[in-house]
């Protein structure tokens, strides 16, 4: 920095700046200079902006809080110019918080994009070549002389996968993510130092975002606040972030529309952006300010959504996704589910809200990882008699067209090692005796590479049928078995939501319990499918959720929905996240500290379970027993969230990056845990010695 001559004084002190002074010289953005401990002491009593032209600074000098003064705000953050304040009598008043800009274009800027071939060596320390499709018919065969006209075909969809546990924790080069997370402040959030948790979560978040990652703070109670603008989280973002999320404290209503406005004007108005972009919505408590619930009336929940996360049109994917979630009992999980739902993002139920921070960390473990965007699978008939009916592709938007020639789906973001299958249902003709084969369908995908933004298509070998005379011993597939199984299953699982909601609870019941039945029967359960088993325990704790009114509002609707948000977009959601160290159901209070080591070891290795063991080795080993059923109504909570969590048929869906990331949170809480107990101890030994020491009188 070029030294101004020593005839230039400060403009505050007026004293020489000149070199050998022996003072440090801060410029400013605007050009102008002054004396560094002249500018702090201005910026530390809230004066923003340039004492001489009144340009607004994003760049400050960073300062500490005087000693007389409380903690100002982190002085990297976008301010409003302040009335200036000067003192009487000796008194200064404290620097009031000010008020957000009116447009938020004050992000920090990304590192500007390299060469395709520089992008392209990055996205391949992440992911290992391109996605993969590949089809499987339901019967290898068909009788000639036979036609179908519900033969199905899976259409499988794999991600580029992680290369090495580097990249699985989050390490490796990738696409760098925008994330804002809105977080509920209001006065409920006092309670059971959930406000702490949070806290405790988004220090997790911001220890494990990388220096190319940004992030922007929301926070809403009765309003909403940017908290932080939109950061990178280099060392001094970090602690810029840090010192923010510390300074929350809790009070008033429950603003969720307020918030994710905020969190729209944050990511609608920025200037630079990032490869990915995401929303994390967390809250505890249920809308007062734009929901208007009246008796025998639906609840307006779509107008908590802004049109800025809206999809613009059939098909679209690229609008953020908000992630929910769910916080304890008393939050409203219909709001938070349709909040996803509409945005494309997940919702996740944190009943045991010590778990809080591994859920985020499941969450973030995915968006750190996005290696695909925009991707779309065209379908296309192979056979001019063969039509396509039907596609059950949950929550991804497909269309069939009116002559069954062709089809699509719109799946969008792919994380790491995800997959995704979609079931296809076609009208098959019979077949001529010359015609050895009937070709079925063509499927292509197209999309985005993230990191790089390459335009990647990629072909399936085409699904082929053969045509035999007679097909009495073909092999089924059992692929397409098990998505069988699990589509029905879904679909069981939302008529047993719908009757739960018009008051119908033993209705419920006997849907969910005839499915477990079917399910159990199937070739898929019956071959030792883990998946498959998976499911009809997810099934049995189900029916106790949905069982009475009292059981399916506090908590039954919220494990439902988050299930369904689950298996209908195939990505893991968290539900009965149990906190470390609680004791185990009908435990001494001793086997707290092994969950993390027998979850990650199950979550790795399902496949090593068989069908019959898999429910009762885990659930036995946690301590669990049935929901509230051998283990007792008193402890469902803790018995029965330690072995759902990992037992459930969402657990399929969890990434290697999900895997790695959820075991870095549970280590760091049990770390913190271990330090939380040194210091009592400690404390009391060093307590003890002084009383040792201490003369007789």
């Amino acid at each position: 920095m070029e030294r101004p001559e020593q005839s230039n004084p400060c403009p505050i002190c007026t004293g020489g700046m000149g070199g050998g002074g022996g003072q440090a010289i801060f410029t400013a953005e605007c050009s102008h200079t002054f004396h560094f401990h002249c500018i702090s002491a201005s910026v530390a009593h809230g004066r923003l902006v340039c004492p001489l032209c009144n340009a607004q600074w994003r760049e400050l000098p960073f300062v500490r809080p005087l000693p007389s003064q409380p903690s100002a705000m982190p002085p990297t953050l976008p301010r409003q110019p302040f009335p200036r304040m000067e003192a009487m009598h000796g008194f200064q008043p404290p620097p009031l918080r000010p008020a957000d800009p009116e447009v938020f274009d004050d992000d920090d800027q990304v590192d500007p994009p390299s060469g395709h071939d520089g992008q392209r060596r990055e996205a391949a320390a992440v992911s290992s070549g391109p996605l993969v499709v590949r089809t499987h018919a339901e019967y290898s065969a068909v009788a000639r002389d036979s036609s179908h006209d519900n033969f199905a075909v899976l259409v499988h969809v794999k991600a580029p996968g992680i290369v090495d546990s580097e990249a699985a924790a989050g390490d490796a080069p990738r696409a760098p993510l925008d994330l804002v997370t809105v977080l509920d402040v209001s006065g409920s959030m006092r309670c059971r130092d959930k406000l702490a948790l949070v806290k405790q979560a988004m220090g997790f978040v911001i220890d494990n975002l990388g220096p190319d990652d940004r992030l922007s703070v929301v926070s809403f109670s009765s309003g909403a606040r940017r908290v932080t603008r939109l950061l990178r989280m280099s060392g001094i973002g970090k602690g810029v972030a840090s010192e923010a999320v510390e300074s929350l404290t809790a009070g008033g209503g429950t603003n969720i529309a307020e918030g994710l406005r905020t969190a729209a004007k944050v990511l609608g108005e920025r200037r630079h952006r990032n490869a990915v972009s995401s929303v994390i919505l967390l809250s505890d408590g249920q809308d007062n300010y734009t929901v208007r619930q009246t008796r025998g009336s639906v609840p307006n929940y779509e107008a908590l959504v802004p049109p800025f996360f809206v999809p613009a049109g059939t098909g679209d994917r690229s609008a953020p996704p908000i992630h929910t979630f769910g916080f304890g009992h008393n939050h409203d999980a219909a709001a938070m589910n349709v909040i996803a739902e509409a945005t494309g993002g997940t919702f996740s139920y944190i009943e045991n809200e010590g778990a809080i921070q591994d859920a985020f960390a499941q969450c973030i473990g995915g968006l750190l990882t996005v290696v695909v965007q925009e991707a779309r699978i065209a379908i296309a008939s192979g056979h001019p008699g063969v039509r396509i009916t039907s596609v059950k592709s949950g929550r991804y938007e497909s269309r069939v067209d009116e002559d069954g020639r062709s089809a699509s789906v719109a799946v969008g973001e792919l994380y790491a090692d995800e997959e995704r299958r979609f079931l296809l249902f076609l009208s098959v003709p019979t077949a001529e005796a010359t015609d050895g084969k009937t070709p079925l369908i063509t499927v292509r995908c197209s999309y985005r590479e993230a990191a790089g933004g390459a335009h990647v298509d990629v072909t399936a070998e085409d699904a082929v049928v053969a045509r035999p005379e007679h097909a009495a011993d073909a092999e089924r597939s059992a692929e397409v078995e098990r998505e069988r199984v699990r589509v029905e299953a879904i679909e069981d699982m939302a008529a047993a939501r719908a009757a739960a909601e018009r008051g119908a609870h033993q209705e419920a019941v006997g849907i969910l319990r005839n499915r477990r039945r079917a399910l159990a029967r199937s070739p898929a359960a019956r071959g030792g499918d883990p998946t498959s088993a998976a499911l009809g325990t997810e099934l049995r704790f189900m029916c106790k959720r949905v069982a009475t009114r009292e059981s399916y509002m506090e908590s039954g609707r919220a494990y439902v929905l988050a299930g369904l948000s689950s298996h209908e977009q195939q990505r893991a959601t968290s539900r009965q996240l149990r906190p470390l160290r609680q004791p185990l159901a009908g435990s001494d209070g001793g086997g707290g500290e092994a969950m993390s080591s027998v979850a990650a070891a199950f979550a790795q290795a399902p496949s090593a379970v068989g069908a019959g063991d898999m429910e009762t080795d885990l659930m036995d080993y946690l301590g669990g027993g049935g929901p509230g059923g051998e283990a007792g109504a008193s402890s469902a909570a803790a018995g029965e969230g330690a072995s759902e969590n990992e037992a459930e048929g969402t657990s399929s869906y969890l990434t290697p990056a999900m895997r790695a990331m959820l075991l870095r949170s549970r280590r760091a809480r049990e770390a913190s845990a271990d330090q939380q107990e040194q210091q009592p101890k400690g404390a009391e030994e060093a307590s003890g010695s002084e009383s040792k020491e201490l003369p007789d009188l």
